[in-house]
């Protein structure tokens, strides 16, 4: 019932699908880019409408009485950062609790423009060995584009480009540069041990 809402919102507002996602196994939707309060209203609409569950991550406070429950069935699952102060890891312990667990996070973690967007989608997608959906919301076209399941190939450089690429044909509802992506030599993403 609220798939076919969904589809009929998205419809009479001329917005329509460029691809599809698998419903089956596990995957990371990198949803972008992110310029307005209207991403996440266009992706509920548009998750509904794919009529696959799909989450997003929150802390473990937005999920405790009285609006826990509405998070939950928005998809949202709960991340409680005190225990586990590495999201990465945290994120991957829900794909090893779930065969099925499908997650969509927007990379730049803003909607103000940025210069070097967050890889931890990248390092989830490398430990919990699950592919990485590009996503794009393209107001230009209203049209909500979903590229083909991509492994991590090991070159986070070269993958990174290579989804950075996929978002610089797409236009925000408030459009922006997309990074050019740079590793940091000295994050502790790359330190040896």
């Amino acid at each position: 019932m609220f798939r076919k809402i969904s589809l009929w919102l998205l419809n009479i507002n001329g917005w329509r699908f460029e691809g599809s996602a698998p419903r089956e196994g596990q995957f990371i939707m990198v949803v972008g880019p992110h310029t307005s309060n209207w991403d996440f209203i266009i992706g509920i609409i548009a998750r509904s409408a794919l009529g696959i569950k799909i989450h997003f991550l929150g802390k473990h406070q937005l999920f405790i009485p009285p609006w826990g429950w509405f998070f939950r069935w928005l998809g949202g699952s709960p991340v409680n950062r005190s225990k586990n102060n590495n999201m990465v890891d945290a994120a991957v312990q829900l794909f090893e609790a779930d065969n099925q667990y499908k997650l969509a996070l927007a990379p730049e973690g803003t909607r103000s423009a940025v210069t070097r967007w967050k890889t931890g989608f990248y390092h989830i997608a490398v430990k919990a060995k699950v592919p990485i959906i590009t996503v794009g919301l393209d107001f230009s076209r209203k049209s909500i584009v979903l590229n083909t399941p991509m492994d991590t190939s090991g070159d986070m450089t070269t993958d990174m480009n290579q989804i950075l690429d996929f978002f610089r044909g797409i236009t925000g509802r408030h459009p922006k540069v997309i990074p050019v992506y740079e590793p940091r030599m000295e994050s502790s993403e790359t330190k040896p041990n």
